[in-house]
């Protein structure tokens, strides 16, 4: 028997059979972070077309550079996604009953040999792209948030994520240029206002992170103590916006404008978590906080 005839009587031989490997293992990567696009890759997104317009890239550079992106941040979002879900399965079954690993469309072992691989593929991709010291930084971010437990704690949690921030936006702004002053004090303070406010989302699994140990913020202080600062913090974060942001570029047009859409979202947030106060409401008050953080980086393209 030859090798071809071999072949035939496997996958191997179908022309068709790595497209469709590859269709399905993406199929896959988007039942696992599908639901994190508006704040995993959609943000980065904006900043690489920020700084490809402060860099004066023309619009085939632009693209390239977008291109770079959505390999090296779907990368970026996965990794994370698979980790986080390998070690929160029981949580999932309360919070998230429709992730895949809960439904068994995939197994553990599969998910974990993924994660490995996908892993590996960030550093290579990170690497190449000129930006290895940041895919670094967020892969022990996700080792320690994920594996180590670090999630478990509500200052650590805020903690690792506003540090993933940081290597999110840095890694964006470096796949087009170097790194500027400004842009700097644009991550700095996005970093922050993460740190102090993504707690908005336990609001909305509190079961599921009582089940599973986690001492959350609304966990630690109270549902209701929670709602009271958060809705204090997002009811001041616009002045924060204006005068650390916003004044220092100049009060023209386009930046008032954008100052002022960020406060109307900021404050539309502050009301609902204050007054609106189930788990579906809770994940749509924090969905319009990621799209606080994509707006607040659309604005990086005109004001930057």
């Amino acid at each position: 028997m030859t090798m071809r005839t071999a072949l035939e009587g496997t996958h191997l031989a179908d022309p068709l059979a790595w497209p469709r490997w590859l269709l399905r293992e993406l199929w896959v990567s988007w039942r696992f972070v599908g639901g994190d696009v508006s704040s995993a890759v959609v943000p980065p997104l904006l900043f690489i077309a920020a700084a490809s317009g402060h860099h004066g890239l023309g619009a085939a550079e632009t693209w390239g550079a977008l291109g770079r992106g959505v390999l090296y941040f779907w990368l970026f979002m996965y990794a994370f996604g698979l980790s986080n879900q390998l070690v929160g399965v029981e949580e999932d079954r309360v919070n998230k009953p429709h992730r895949p690993l809960v439904r068994g469309e995939v197994s553990v072992r599969g998910t974990r040999w993924r994660w490995v691989a996908c892993m590996t593929l960030l550093t290579a991709v990170g690497w190449a792209f000129g930006v290895w010291e940041w895919a670094l930084l967020w892969q022990l971010i996700i080792v320690v948030h994920n594996e180590v437990g670090g999630a478990k704690r509500w200052w650590a949690k805020n903690l690792l994520i506003a540090l993933g921030v940081v290597t999110q936006l840095a890694a964006a702004w470096e796949l087009v240029g170097p790194l500027t002053v400004v842009t700097w004090r644009w991550i700095g303070v996005l970093a922050s206002v993460v740190f102090l406010l993504v707690s908005l989302q336990d609001l909305r699994d509190v079961e599921g992170d009582r089940a599973s140990g986690r001492k959350t913020f609304p966990l630690v202080f109270g549902e209701q103590r929670t709602r009271y600062v958060l809705g204090t913090f997002f009811g001041l974060l616009p002045l924060v916006i204006h005068e650390v942001l916003m004044k220092p570029l100049g009060l023209t047009a386009v930046v008032v404008a954008c100052d002022v859409g960020l406060a109307l979202v900021s404050w539309v947030i502050a009301v609902r978590v204050l007054g609106w106060r189930t788990p579906r409401a809770d994940h749509r008050t924090y969905l319009l906080f990621t799209y606080w953080y994509c707006l607040a980086l659309l604005s990086t393209i005109v004001v930057l």
